[in-house]
């Protein structure tokens, strides 16, 4: 029996990760995990006690005992903290402003790396995305593929996101906060965003969502395209 394949997906923020990666997990019937949403979990806790995200101690205090996991049930899986549904509240302008604070605190970043490595013990077939996955959680993935865009269209793309949810929004604001959040995320001394040695990189400045998602099959399926055909043909299904 084949113990699973895990393909990790980086990149900084407004590249299409949870979107591509929910995609890909689709077609390839696999599950997905959006590592990005477990720190959004533990920031909306932290915004919804009061304390400062900059301030390490505060966050530990009132995020140490939180639970944050995924119903894989649905796609893309329903996010849970403490057994709650938060998928729409951590999706919040507000939350995007800070999670960038609580992810740079080493003890939190040292739960969720060993929380992600526990879903993929029980979920070994797995697409997982986020900006350490190939580089610290899962450097030994069999895939590893780093997404990139010009800052000015991730801004778009998420100035598009936030009034689809009915926010109203600044595209210059918007493009300042990533280039921020960009700075914060590559300079963070824990688990630093970073491009995977040997990664495979693609750009998808210019490419539509389908585009992206078609060009990583074809990536997957030339590194570990046998070691699925094996899985379908022994009848698995996905893990649930």
């Amino acid at each position: 029996m084949i113990d699973g394949v895990v393909i990790t997906i980086d990149g900084p923020a407004g590249t299409g990760k949870s979107s591509v990666a929910s995609m890909l997990a689709s077609r390839l019937v696999l599950d997905m995990l959006d590592t990005g949403a477990m720190y959004r979990a533990l920031t909306l806790q932290a915004l919804s006690h009061g304390v400062s995200t900059q301030d390490p101690e505060a966050v530990d205090r009132v995020t140490r005992e939180c639970i944050v996991d995924f119903d894989f049930a649905v796609n893309p899986p329903r996010v849970l903290l403490d057994g709650r549904d938060v998928s729409a509240a951590i999706r919040s302008q507000s939350v995007t402003e800070h999670v960038s604070h609580v992810a740079a605190h080493r003890p939190v970043r040292e739960r969720l790396v060993l929380a992600q490595r526990r879903i993929a013990t029980a979920h070994p077939w797995l697409v997982t995305e986020g900006r350490d996955q190939g580089s610290v959680v899962f450097p030994h993935a069999p895939v590893r593929i780093y997404l990139d865009a010009r800052p000015e269209v991730r801004a778009r793309r998420r100035c598009e996101q936030l009034v689809a949810q009915g926010e109203r929004v600044d595209e210059s604001v918007i493009l300042a906060a990533i280039i921020r959040r960009d700075a914060l995320d590559a300079g963070r001394a824990t688990g630093p965003l970073r491009c995977p040695e040997g990664a495979k990189v693609v750009d998808t400045s210019d490419l539509t969502q389908d585009q992206v998602v078609d060009r990583l099959e074809t990536i997957v399926r030339a590194m570990v395209g046998h070691t699925l055909q094996q899985r379908h043909a022994q009848g698995a299904a996905p893990c649930a």
